[in-house]
């Protein structure tokens, strides 16, 4: 099949070229209007019961959100003296005539002793505006927010949009300067690995093509359900580096064959059937990995999981198609504009990893037991890992949405950025209300709306709205009985947290399941061996395992807060741990590909395992170590981003890389398969007739035949 396709490409490459120059200019024209198709947040489980209270209270009592609240503050005037009244009440008035505002609320209105602060220096309004569209409400605060501001105050805004708004315009910053900061050094490290600039940017044009070709299929999706606009984020992050890998291995495969004096086709061909399948294994593997994403209510992580598995897909395909048809085309060229370097005189290509190589075959033991021990040590913290919901303190210190939500918190006794909603429909409030104010954590109640028999419960607590106390008091509510005749149903940020945590844990063994499946069954049609996909499964979870351990002992116990700007909270969002288990298990069947791969070629030519495992890592160590460097650069900049939880996906992910590449394909999978020996490529009698029958191979093995079902030799 492989040889054929590569034939193929050859042959018809000029038609291959042809058709991605169109893609590329559909995708830069009406692949990059899927920006305006895409929806914001998406947190939450449209079935859970936050979710179903929020669509029934806009039902039954209309939109009751609280969308602004606008602090005014001042060192020198109090809320009761003229000059602050005016300014505040003169500023309201014009705001409630805006076209975008459905009411306003303050303390000059109800003289609500919640609404002013201890030192009667600040207050704050309450801000709803029209409609129920949050895209639709974060766009228009962006226009809103002059408005808002009282001459001679200091003025600053929180609460649910501002919070968006900012968010989103932090993530957009964070992308943007990212993007800007790791494209130069991207190009700089790949002119260092190949040598030459013509050879550097094939990866670099794979990876555009995978990014236009995945805005075009997340565009498409789009228009038959919702995709949330964090998945351009995944695909800039997953197109770019799988595309960089993918090109990698290809185009130092098929300068390989050219080194070894096969002409171009032929150099093409054989570059298709080695480097080629394993591409296509790779690209297969991590696209159900994501997949496994698709499964979880929240838009957020389904849209995540589309634009993945698109970009990973088009990457396979460009890395598949365009990449040979252009190598086709250039043939030698592809040395061309070489970038004279420093080299030791007389080093032979891989001569460092064949040293690393030998060393591990020679002391397997020794270097199983070692870097096990490592990784346990790094996996540790992990277990205490504790889940909760993300607020204000994601934000920047300087945010405005985070001032307010501290200085209500520490100056605005009884009041919260966040209540919690208990709607009672089908009979009377008051009975209900007076037990929820007994319920442990519970500040205050309060009947903000009533329509019929349907009444609003806010409810005030102590503490932070993702805070233990905060959560208490959702549960205890929650367990009151209703009254007679009536439903309760029980919603706001708090409860919508606790619901997200519940809908995730249920399915978060059906994703393990998807994912392990899934590579067990491609591994095992691309290697024909049983004990190589479960040992690739554990490796993973290892790897993946000591990035969590770092994840929960740097982000959720605090340390290096200060190096790298953040606020600890005692706990990690849970769709953070979620969306890296789905990555970075991917892309670590990636480079367990990259490495079987060469490994299986040995062994079907020599059938001597340990030459076979040592000549696999010293052909791919290389190239492994360099895609995570490639892929660490293309990550770094969202450790340095201003959000939290970003900066926790992206210090996750570059532990994640780095012990992976090192310490786990490096040297524990070579350590172990030198202790497999020849059980490495162990089938039984109906699985290995089932491989020579259906497996992702291109011929017949060589001296390496296959194993007895049952005996070792």
């Amino acid at each position: 099949m492989f040889a054929w396709w590569g034939k193929a490409v050859v042959r018809f490459r000029w038609v291959v070229l042809a058709a991605a120059a169109v893609l590329v200019i559909v995708g830069a024209t009406w692949g990059a209007g899927v920006f305006g198709t895409l929806t914001g947040g998406g947190f939450d489980d449209p079935a859970s019961e936050s979710s179903r209270a929020r669509e029934r209270i806009t039902a039954e009592l209309g939109s009751q959100d609280i969308d602004i609240l606008v602090l005014y503050s001042s060192d020198t005037t109090t809320v009761d003296q003229p000059a602050f009244r005016e300014a505040v009440t003169t500023t309201l008035g014009q705001l409630r005539r805006h076209s975008d505002v459905a009411s306003v609320t303050s303390w000059y209105d109800t003289q609500a002793p919640s609404l002013v602060s201890t030192d009667r220096h600040a207050t704050y309004a309450l801000v709803q505006l029209r409609g129920t569209d949050p895209d639709a409400k974060t766009e228009a605060y962006g226009d809103l927010r002059p408005a808002l501001d009282a001459p001679g105050l200091t003025t600053e805004a929180g609460g649910n949009v501002p919070f968006q708004y900012e968010a989103n315009h932090q993530t957009e910053r964070d992308l943007v300067r990212a993007e800007t900061l790791s494209l130069p050094v991207l190009l700089v490290l790949l002119v260092l690995i190949f040598g030459g600039l013509v050879a550097a940017g094939m990866p670099l044009l794979v990876g555009g093509l995978a990014i236009m070709g995945a805005f075009i299929a997340v565009r498409l999706i789009s228009m038959v359900t919702d995709v949330s606009v964090f998945a351009i984020n995944v695909i800039t992050l997953i197109g770019l580096g799988m595309a960089i890998d993918y090109a990698l291995f290809v185009v130092s495969r098929f300068r390989e064959e050219l080194a070894a004096g096969h002409d171009t086709p032929a150099a093409i061909q054989r570059t298709m059937t080695t480097a080629g399948r394993t591409v296509m294994v790779s690209g297969f593997t991590i696209a159900l990995a994501l997949a496994s994403l698709l499964i979880f209510p929240p838009v957020f992580l389904s849209s995540l999981g589309i634009g993945g598995m698109a970009a990973v897909l088009v990457a396979m395909l460009g890395a598949l198609t365009v990449l040979p048809a252009l190598l086709a085309v250039l043939g030698p060229r592809v040395n061309a504009l070489r970038i004279p370097l420093p080299r030791r005189r007389g080093a032979k290509p891989g001569a460092g990893w064949a040293k690393v190589a030998h060393s591990v075959m020679r002391r397997p033991w020794l270097y199983a037991v070692g870097v096990v021990a490592i990784l346990a040590i790094f996996a540790a913290p992990a277990l205490r890992m504790n889940f909760g919901g993300f607020d204000e303190r994601v934000l920047p210190a300087a945010a405005e949405p985070r001032l307010v939500a501290d200085r209500i918190a520490s100056d605005f006794p009884g009041s919260t950025v966040a209540p919690i909603d208990v709607l009672v429909s089908g009979a009377p409030a008051e009975a209900f209300a007076n037990q929820v104010k007994a319920v442990p954590g519970v500040t205050g109640v309060t009947a903000t709306a009533s329509r019929g028999e349907s009444t609003l419960l806010s409810v005030t607590y102590t503490g932070e709205p993702t805070g233990d106390p905060a959560q208490d008091a959702v549960r205890g509510i929650r367990d009151l009985p209703a009254p007679d005749g009536a439903e309760v149903l029980v919603g706001g940020r708090t409860a919508a947290d606790l619901d997200l945590l519940h809908s995730l844990g249920s399915r978060l063994p059906w994703m393990a399941l998807i994912m392990a499946s899934a590579t067990l069954v491609l591994l095992f049609l691309a290697f024909g061996s049983v004990l190589l996909p479960i040992k690739a499964v554990l490796m993973n979870l290892v790897s993946i395992g000591a990035s969590f351990g770092v994840v929960v002992w740097i982000f959720q116990d605090g340390h290096l807060a200060d190096l790298l700007g953040f606020t600890p909270t005692g706990f990690i969002e849970p769709s953070n741990p979620i969306l890296m288990l789905a990555v970075l298990f991917g892309l670590a069947t990636d480079y367990e590909v990259f490495l079987l791969s060469r490994v299986r070629e040995e062994w079907d030519r020599t059938g001597d395992n340990t030459s076979a495992v040592a000549h696999g890592l010293q052909y791919t160590g290389r190239i492994i170590t360099a895609a995570a460097l490639l892929l660490i650069v293309v990550v770094a900049g969202f450790a340095t981003g201003g959000i939290t939880f970003i900066k926790l996906i992206g210090v996750g992910m570059i532990v994640a890389i780095v012990v992976d590449a090192t310490l786990v394909r490096a040297l524990l999978v070579p350590a172990t398969m030198r202790l497999l020996g020849r059980w490495n490529w162990w089938a039984p009698g109906p699985l290995g007739r089932l491989y020579r029958r259906y497996g992702i191979r291109e011929s017949e093995e060589g001296p390496a035949r296959e194993m007895a079902t049952t005996t070792h030799r």
